[in-house]
């Protein structure tokens, strides 16, 4: 009896395991962030004063319960216009970067198996690299006296200094470069597993080579396209660092509406609302994806 269940106890170990790490990471830190939100801002360390606690009982909580941070954001087309411009330079953002990315991953799948480790290993290699350092390194390349501007002099393509620093274009340079990684190795996996024979196939069946690519090597990637611009996409929209640093004061985007709020203004509960209402936001493109592999496999079978 014991030998027999043994295993089943194993097995259900395994399956609480994802859950429990998604409870931990998750779910118990937004519940904080979540009651933070419903609270009322007060000057005092920490700036808040909660409506909840466990002296005062579930019952007084919901007497209390008022969401006039929410109203607030909505009432105030600052945070609207946020998070539009928000979804708006991630979502060509990423649309950019698998632009960039899908040919250097559609190269990499067919280069030589001996040389897709070293290619592999040169995507990676930035990530060696800290993160900051990278985006101020991009601020050396893009200001008007920086090192595109005397290449390009040097060339004789421009006789002015480039004006892209402080613009939404180096936002977009910055997003694409730091984030072409993330797209960059989803696509190499799916393409790399694509067999070779189909497109010998389809050439033999008379389908030249960019009818043999939109027919048959594109829609086999699409799970690498779409997990691609999902890794791309939700991180891009909270992104604070590189609209800070490359951005513009008329660069609007969530996340530094986000930091001034908690760091400047110091209203912890308007903040947290809006962090709130950022996770809403990217849920959507999640719920798509799943939708999407869901009906794919149905597809499948």
């Amino acid at each position: 009896m014991s030998s027999s269940s043994s295993p089943d106890i194993r097995r259900w170990y395994v399956i609480a395991a994802p859950y429990l790490w998604l409870l931990i990471f998750f779910l118990i830190p937004f519940f904080v962030v979540f009651k933070l939100s419903l609270s009322d801002v007060a000057t005092a360390i920490p700036p808040y004063t909660p409506i909840f606690s466990w002296s005062t009982g579930i019952w007084e909580f919901f007497s209390q319960l008022d969401f006039e941070n929410y109203t607030f954001i909505f009432g105030d087309p600052l945070y609207i216009n946020a998070y539009f411009s928000s979804v708006k330079i991630a979502a060509v953002a990423t649309f950019l970067t698998l632009l960039v990315a899908y040919p250097m991953a559609y190269g990499m799948a067919r280069a030589p198996k001996a040389w897709q480790p070293t290619l592999m290993m040169l995507v990676i290699l930035p990530f060696w690299t800290s993160f900051l350092i990278r985006i101020y390194a991009w601020i050396a390349i893009l200001k008007p006296e920086g090192f595109a501007t005397l290449f390009l002099t040097k060339l004789g393509i421009i006789s002015e200094p480039l004006q892209i620093m402080n613009t939404t274009t180096a936002v977009y340079i910055g997003i694409v470069y730091s984030y072409l990684p993330f797209m960059l190795l989803p696509l190499y996996a799916s393409l790399e597993k694509i067999n070779p024979s189909l497109l010998e196939a389809a050439q033999d069946l008379g389908s030249r080579p960019w009818r043999s690519f939109w027919q048959v090597t594109f829609p086999l990637s699409l799970p690498g396209v779409f997990a691609g611009c999902l890794l791309v996409f939700i991180p891009a929209v909270g992104e604070f660092v590189i609209p800070d640093l490359l951005g513009g004061s008329d660069t609007l985007m969530i996340g530094k509406t986000l930091w001034t709020e908690f760091f400047n203004n110091r209203d912890w509960p308007l903040a947290s609302a809006v962090a709130v209402l950022l996770l809403f936001v990217l849920i959507v493109p999640i719920v798509i994806f799943q939708r999407q592999q869901q009906l794919e496999r149905e597809a499948g079978r």
